[in-house]
């Protein structure tokens, strides 16, 4: 149910999840925006592994067959939304290839200003609780940062986040060794993650309309300085 005047905000929840955790956390927080009203795509990137690797571990084959059938997040798609969810889970501490290649592949919006005051939030999930959640997060912002995006935390915005692990910079699973649903709390966070998002979008995406914030379209770079030409 839409409590929000005016358009719908656009949020893209964008996310690579490999045995299926951050996709359940990626479907909570695209609920969590739907409930507000926002017009909601939920995108997996693409996958990058070997087909042949990936079908010799059950959980990961298990979860690329579930998804197969589902439509990749675009560039199209980042222009389009308001507000933006990124998910991966931690990989060393850091973030996903497959989630990065597809960040990589933004710097023609980049150039063109199309990213400057997007709304930008994040969500990871880890097999241990100090396998890197925090750090996961702070490196996806980075690249939000020279998109000139609006970055928003969780923060300790309702009460579960300290029941779902306790991390103020996005919903974050620990999922142990096992593959399996989310845990109550986890998702309670996910889902007020999503509200949060699309209630902000809503407010920057309708003054971004109504000209009260910078226009996209004033910016950048000439081509020799197109983000990752190097």
């Amino acid at each position: 149910m839409n409590d929000l005047p005016g358009r719908a905000a656009r949020v893209l929840v964008a996310y690579y999840s490999a045995t299926g955790h951050v996709h359940a956390l990626a479907k909570a927080i695209a609920q969590g925006a739907d409930e507000c009203g926002a017009e909601v795509r939920l995108r997996p990137v693409e996958e990058l592994a070997p087909e042949m690797i990936i079908s010799q571990q059950q959980a990961w084959g298990r979860h690329r067959s579930e998804i197969g059938d589902e439509p990749t997040a675009t560039l199209d798609d980042l222009e389009w939304a308001d507000g933006i969810a990124f998910g991966t889970p931690t990989r060393f501490g850091n973030v996903a290839a497959q989630l990065k290649m597809f960040l990589d592949q933004a710097g023609e919006l980049w150039q063109q200003g199309k990213l400057i005051n997007k709304v930008v939030t994040a969500f990871t999930s880890s097999q241990t609780a100090h396998g890197g959640q925090e750090s996961t997060i702070l490196a996806l912002n980075n690249t939000f940062y020279h998109w000139g995006a609006i970055v928003l935390p969780l923060g300790y915005t309702v009460n579960e986040v300290f029941n779902g692990g306790g991390n103020p910079y996005g919903a974050s699973y620990t999922s142990g060794t096992r593959v399996g649903s989310l845990d109550p709390d986890t998702v309670a966070v996910a889902l007020s993650q999503g509200r949060r998002l699309a209630r902000v979008a809503h407010v920057i995406g309708t003054a971004q309309e109504r000209g009260a914030l910078d226009a996209r379209d004033r910016v950048v770079a000439g081509q020799d300085q197109v983000s990752g030409a190097t």
